[in-house]
């Protein structure tokens, strides 16, 4: 064989190898989600990689044999055509021992020096560029191999196979899709600008539905404005006047013993009507919805729907009364201020504190203050309930706690409970 046609064959042989190895880069990485969405429009070549994704094993296979063979022949083409002609080179200027060994491993530098740089480096780093365009490029071609090598593919296969079976090793491809792979994605697209800051808001809110509590976004036992079934009109309307609410609860003596609901606009009409009007009419008390205040906001949202309700109360595990919430308060985690006109609970005072109402759920603190966890957080719901976990008693102003880098200090109470927190850095670790 001439060193011509030994270059020419190394050469169609680092093509060969460049081929299979952009390949199994490309068909390994090529996304899922990208080639389902072709696969949907009827692109058959995609619905082939996902084929070929999915039982990876006869791919695999056919890889590791093409390679291994292009490499143990470029070797030998190596050694046979171009180390003799490197000797002759040679012998012009020594007739040294060491000629023939240092030709060898001048030929063996040669090849392994090009199907490195040309049949692996440059072919894989072009793949995992752009894996679903070579993919698409290569499925065709992989698959004719892997048929044509049939019979070594599946020998090689099934060996395999028999050694994970044996050791009880799993090889099934899992491809399911986490919540924390999306929002991976997710953030991954706001960085590089896909996403508007909006657009990941708003998803990221909706993940939030799936891990809080509707405890989290109620209003709360103490601030509940109810009527009692024995008001009189008087009180019924000062009552009104001083909270202006859309829905108020009808109770027998007790916030615990709720009869049911009534449309404030409903009452006032019936109060232009007539001055004796009963809290407990059927044409006004309308039936509540009760849930437990175990659900997550999004199953909260998934039982207005069934139920055609946009208002619900809480109750805990001993029956009692706990809260109540609105759709109003559902929505507003996910779409914030755009439909929650309240007064933020969370205000920036300066570049180096904060301002935050004790009810704050935690998820909210630790988005504003960028904290990765708090100490045993499934414990508490709110910063309160933080403050008073670490305390390990009825809080006090002045009273502070060290977590992260932040410190937090009560600067407010009511009845026990802590109004408001001043939150800022510290100065210890500064």
């Amino acid at each position: 064989m001439s060193l011509f046609e030994a270059i020419l064959i190394i050469t169609a042989l680092i093509l060969t190898s460049a081929v299979i190895s952009s390949a199994e880069i490309s068909l390994a990485g090529a996304r899922k989600l990208k080639l389902q969405v072709l696969a949907n429009e009827g692109n058959e070549k995609a619905k082939q990689i996902l084929a070929l994704q999915a039982s990876p094993g006869r791919f695999i296979t056919f890889v590791q044999i093409g390679l291994n063979m292009v490499a143990i022949l470029s070797g030998v083409i190596g050694e046979s055509a171009i180390t003799p002609y490197l000797k002759e080179i040679l012998v012009k200027y020594t007739q040294a021992s060491w000629i023939y060994p240092l030709s060898s491993w001048l030929s063996f530098t040669f090849v392994t020096v090009a199907f490195i740089l040309f049949a692996d480096l440059i072919p894989k780093r072009f793949a995992l560029t752009n894996p679903e365009k070579v993919a698409l490029k290569t499925v065709g071609i992989m698959r004719f191999n892997i048929m044509l090598f049939k019979p070594l593919v599946w020998l090689f296969d099934s060996t395999a196979n028999a050694i994970f079976k044996l050791f009880k090793i799993s090889i099934e491809r899992k491809n399911d899709l986490t919540s924390e792979d999306i929002v991976a994605l997710m953030d991954a697209g706001a960085e590089a600008g896909v996403l508007k800051a909006q657009e990941h808001y708003l998803i990221e809110n909706i993940f939030d539905m799936q891990e809080r509590t509707v405890t989290s976004t109620m209003t709360t036992r103490e601030n509940i404005v109810f009527l009692d079934r024995s008001f009189k009109k008087e009180r019924v309307l000062e009552i009104i006047e001083k909270n202006p609410h859309q829905k108020l609860l009808i109770c027998d003596k007790s916030i615990d013993k709720i009869l049911g609901y009534v449309e404030t606009h409903n009452l006032l009409t019936c109060y232009m009507q007539d001055d004796k009007v009963s809290l407990t009419d059927t044409s006004l008390l309308r039936k509540a919805l009760f849930i437990p205040d175990t659900l997550s906001l999004f199953e909260v949202l998934e039982l207005f729907k069934s139920a055609g309700k946009d208002f619900a109360v809480i109750v805990n595990e001993y029956a009692l009364v706990v809260g109540i919430v609105t759709l109003k308060d559902v929505m507003s985690i996910v779409m914030g201020e755009l439909v929650s006109n309240e007064e933020e609970q969370i205000v920036r005072r300066d570049e180096n504190s904060w301002l935050i109402d004790g009810a704050t759920p935690l998820e909210d603190v630790m988005r504003a203050l960028n904290i990765d966890e708090f100490p045993d957080e499934e414990n508490y719901e709110t910063i309160g309930g933080f403050m008073m976990y670490i305390l390990r008693k009825i809080p006090k102003k002045t009273d502070f706690v060290l977590h992260d880098k932040y410190k937090f200090e009560i600067i407010d109470t009511e009845n026990f409970k802590i109004d408001q927190l001043l939150v800022s850095f510290r100065k210890d670790i500064q």
